[in-house]
């Protein structure tokens, strides 16, 4: 693809492409406990981007996803890396998926839920990351459960301990890791959701710009550079979307 004039000045007007990057969802981004520099498979497709575009990259870091997303929405940023969900396409033009990541349900040893089917029951209570995908699902699709929403993704289960409530919602490896730090629960077999994980950019840049970054991720995907991606950083429970 070439990157014409009007390209370059849609992803970057200010001589470097910002991208907004979530660090509450650990598939996609963590940051290096030595140097504090963000890593992950979107810190890397960002990258890519840049460097097709012959420009500097600039990250701009949030914790948490409805952050990452407004940064995007009001232009602070460039380009984002979000779940696709219809209240977040106001304002953000959505590439097609370049990974799929599973959503699951953690909770205690003793609790009497065994199937995804058992949680939205009338006294449940359940803890999801406050404006994460599955904070904008679950919000549409339980109908008796209660939501109890934490400040970030990654603090869910510490919210759901401490208040011992009922379930704890999130990214299935993000829940496994938290295992490890608090013993006594269990994560429910299968998924409850699908996350459709895409790349996106103010819908006032234009339709040239989401349609140049929408043949980016198709060719991300079907180089193989989402794939590597992966298997670089070690990250289970995502696949690479299928083909747009």
């Amino acid at each position: 693809m070439t990157a014409t004039p009007d390209i370059l000045q849609a992803f970057a007007p200010t001589g470097k492409l910002r991208a907004s990057i979530n660090l509450g969802n650990p598939i996609l981004a963590n940051k290096n406990p030595q140097t504090g520099e963000p890593f992950g498979v979107s810190i890397d497709l960002a990258n890519a981007l840049a460097k097709q575009l012959g420009v500097g990259i600039e990250l701009v870091v949030f914790d948490a996803a409805g952050k990452s997303v407004e940064a995007v929405r009001g232009e602070q940023a460039d380009i984002g890396f979000f779940a696709i969900d219809p209240l977040r396409g106001e304002g953000i033009a959505f590439t097609a998926p370049y990974v799929l990541i599973e959503g699951a349900y953690m909770v205690p040893e003793t609790s009497s839920i065994r199937a995804n089917e058992d949680v939205d029951c009338s006294g449940i209570r359940v803890t999801v990351g406050k404006g994460s995908a599955y904070d904008l699902f679950l919000t549409r699709e339980l109908k008796q459960a209660e939501i109890v929403r934490a400040p970030t993704s990654p603090t869910v289960v510490d919210v759901f301990v401490e208040q011992k409530l009922e379930v704890a919602a999130g990214v299935k490896q993000q829940l496994e890791a938290d295992q490890a730090r608090f013993a006594g629960h269990r994560i429910l077999p299968g998924r409850f959701m699908v996350i459709q994980q895409a790349m996106g950019t103010p819908k006032a840049r234009g339709l040239e710009a989401a349609a140049y970054l929408a043949q980016f991720v198709e060719d991300m995907k079907a180089s193989g550079f989402v794939t590597d991606a992966l298997q670089r950083h070690g990250i289970q429970g995502a696949s690479v979307a299928p083909a747009a």
